[in-house]
């Protein structure tokens, strides 16, 4: 199994993505999935084999980079790709000058993925689409 991971403008393959993990899996509701704030984000794909298999996107506020819509297909779990699509997001956030933190809205299931990774919890347990999250950070 060999992956790339890279910056992307092909938002139809992401949303694809997110739609089968998000709305059809995990049953998150289309007005929630779709923001209306792709067009302002960097996104970034991952392909397994030339397969698309996970996505994520990072919005630039200031001084912050917040990762989001962070997802991989089932079949592509714990194969270690979701931790190389945080590392690419934090790759691609260091690039933008001024921006010194990561920060994510973690499912709360995913708390320990992201805490391997640098980040910590804080502030209260919230709801998102349904599904119990906090908030995480880490220094670029």
């Amino acid at each position: 199994m060999s992956w790339t991971i890279v910056q992307t403008q092909d938002l139809a393959t992401c949303h694809a993505l997110r739609r089968a993990v998000f709305i059809e899996e995990q049953g998150v509701s289309e007005a929630d999935e779709v923001d209306g704030r792709d067009a302002n984000a960097l996104h970034v794909l991952a392909c397994v084999d030339g397969v698309p298999m996970g996505c994520a996107r990072i919005l630039i506020e200031g001084s912050t980079a917040k990762i989001g819509r962070v997802c991989v297909l089932r079949n592509g779990r714990g194969t270690g790709l979701g931790a190389a699509i945080i590392k690419t997001c934090l790759e691609v956030a260091r690039q933008h000058k001024g921006v010194t933190t990561a920060k994510l809205g973690a499912q709360t299931h995913a708390l320990a993925f992201y805490e391997r990774l640098g980040f910590v919890a804080f502030g209260p347990l919230y709801d998102d689409a349904g599904i119990p999250h906090r908030d995480m950070e880490r220094p670029l």
